[in-house]
């Protein structure tokens, strides 16, 4: 049954349960209001909704965009868009060679030019762990509006939007044991109603005339068309998983297994890192010097074990760390230290087979 049109039973309990959701993540990442809670399809398009519903009308010519060298494409290309349509710049802050951000140089370069800053809180590629809070602080007493990109963090971290006081923060169903298509854009009291629409039609509509049409509400505003009700029911139940073990069993079940899979891989030589900040998530990118990564991804496949390999799109960090792709790991709550061990064995049997 379709949700907010019909008034038979089955729609009605659709409804119920579509509208329970957006209560569910209010309270999950401890946001003030339900309205606070814009749906769309993940993280990328939360980003954009952000970049060209709000952003972009706030840029001019000459002003700067500040993001970090290492952001996956979604936090890069839609703020290189606005700045080339715009004539602005984007700027990019630098990380260190372990992989994390170099605060001091990113003080630096905010400047009174600096009409936006995007950050990633965790890296999609080596785990860091970004002073998020640190730079949101700077961002406010600069009144720069901020967006943090949570894909990697809203199941690993313990995301208080209330506390850590965002004007945006973006994530997905898929990274928090939901399904795909759904995601979330957090946006706060301070710009929600500085927000354009980027889609229009059904739902998002308060009436329509020839003469002209006008908007309801945030945050149905935001969301034309038939929603993702399957999507969105379903992250309400990975929230209620999430919570039924505890954020923080979580993350210590992804801190204990990083530890553990660092200490194995520093155990051989031939198994080179990229990338270790201190303050990680259980992203590990890795490469074996003389086997291509979608190489190594080809034969843990054939022992039932899956990584990612490529560029992870994030071509500019395999720039920065001088590299054409890696194999990257991460864990999961499912995962134990008996896949640890596997990942070794098909890692040492790569080798093998490669000489």
């Amino acid at each position: 049954g379709t949700v907010h049109r019909g008034i038979y039973e089955l729609s009605v309990q659709s409804t119920k349960q579509y509208d329970d959701c957006r209560k569910k993540i209010q309270t999950f990442i401890n946001a003030p209001s339900e309205k606070n809670i814009i749906f769309t399809r993940g993280t990328t398009e939360s980003i954009n909704l952000a970049a060209f519903g709000f952003v972009k009308d706030m840029i001019n010519e000459g002003d700067e965009i500040l993001i970090t060298e290492i952001e996956h494409h979604a936090n890069f290309v839609p703020w290189q868009q606005i700045a080339k349509e715009k004539k602005a710049t984007v700027v990019y802050a630098p990380v260190t060679d372990l992989g994390e951000l170099d605060v001091k140089a990113f003080e630096t370069l905010v400047s009174n030019k600096t009409k936006f800053i995007a950050i990633t809180h965790i890296s999609n590629v080596l785990g860091s762990i970004f002073p998020i809070q640190k730079i949101i602080k700077l961002a406010k007493s600069k009144q720069i509006p901020i967006l943090i990109d949570g894909a990697q963090a809203i199941a690993h971290e313990n995301v208080n939007v209330k506390a850590l006081d965002p004007d945006f923060y973006c994530f997905s169903g898929h990274k928090m044991y939901g399904p795909t298509g759904i995601g979330v854009c957090y946006a706060s009291d301070r710009v929600i109603e500085l927000i354009r629409p980027m889609t229009f039609g059904g739902d998002m509509i308060e009436t329509v005339k020839k003469e002209g049409s006008t908007f309801t509400d945030a945050p149905l505003k935001f969301e034309a068309g038939t929603p993702p009700i399957v999507e969105a029911i379903g992250l309400g139940k990975s929230i209620e998983y999430i919570q039924s073990i505890g954020i923080e069993t979580l993350k210590k079940i992804d801190q204990d297994l990083t530890k553990k899979t660092i200490t194995e891989f520093k155990k051989h030589s031939w198994i080179k890192l990229i990338g270790e900040p201190e303050n990680r998530s259980s992203n590990i990118s890795f490469e074996i010097e003389g086997i291509h990564p979608h190489d190594i991804g080809s034969i843990l496949d054939n022992e039932n074990i899956a990584i990612r390999v490529g560029h992870h799109c994030a071509q500019p960090t395999m720039e920065r760390f001088k590299v054409p792709a890696t194999a990257r790991v991460s864990f999961g709550a499912y995962n134990t230290d008996n896949d640890i061990d596997q990942l070794m064995r098909g890692l040492k049997n790569a080798k093998e087979i490669f000489g």
